[in-house]
């Protein structure tokens, strides 16, 4: 039986070819209301879901997302530096990341109707490490690296990069503890099971 709620709210797998992605995995699960720019600069692993109104804006540095990736509604990827975010990493609604960011100290003119001459843009790549997590609302900026397993609190600027296991909060982020590694025992669990299931 066909699941109707699924066809009409979710890319179907030949639609989803149409789009021209550089690379695009199994069991994609993406919202008809994301928006893509520069699709072929975009690389899915599979077991990816994308939810409602996220915007993934690919330069030709490109974004790669690893396979079994959350983004909740609202998630917005842009920059011209490359975005890699690597396996089992979860992404709350209406996180922010960005790999180019203009210059607000007031000495520049800024946004992307401007010259570059005139503007003073920071241009860095952004990674989100394995089993990396980050709260609704929080800012990522360019040239950060969000460890294995870190944890970024909601509401948080993500200003410089975080350490593996690692759980910050704030603006601007501050330690705040350590996240369990038991997260890679539980990873060679899911992974042996999936194996098995395959046999």
């Amino acid at each position: 039986m066909r699941n109707y709620h699924l066809e009409y709210s979710h890319y179907m797998p030949e639609e989803l070819s149409e789009f021209g992605f550089a690379e695009i995995g199994e069991g994609l699960l993406i919202d008809r209301t994301v928006r893509f720019y520069h699709p072929e600069y975009i690389h899915f692993g599979s077991h990816v879901r994308l939810d409602a109104y996220s915007v993934l804006s690919a330069s030709q540095e490109e974004i790669f997302i690893g396979s079994y990736v959350h983004m909740a509604v609202g998630v917005t990827l842009l920059g011209n530096a490359r975005i890699d975010i690597e396996d089992f990493c979860g992404l709350s609604a209406r996180v922010s990341i960005f790999s180019s960011s203009d210059d607000y100290s007031g000495g520049w003119l800024t946004n992307p109707t401007i010259p570059d001459q005139f503007r003073h843009v920071t241009t860095a790549t952004v990674t989100l490490k394995k089993h990396a997590i980050v709260g609704t609302g929080s800012v990522i900026l360019p040239g950060v690296t969000i460890g294995l397993g870190a944890s970024v609190g909601a509401l948080s600027l993500v200003n410089k990069s975080v350490p593996d296991f690692m759980v910050v909060s704030g603006n601007p982020i501050k330690k705040v503890g350590f996240r369990s590694r038991n997260i890679l025992d539980r990873e060679i669990q899911f992974m042996t099971m999936l194996k098995e299931s395959k046999e």
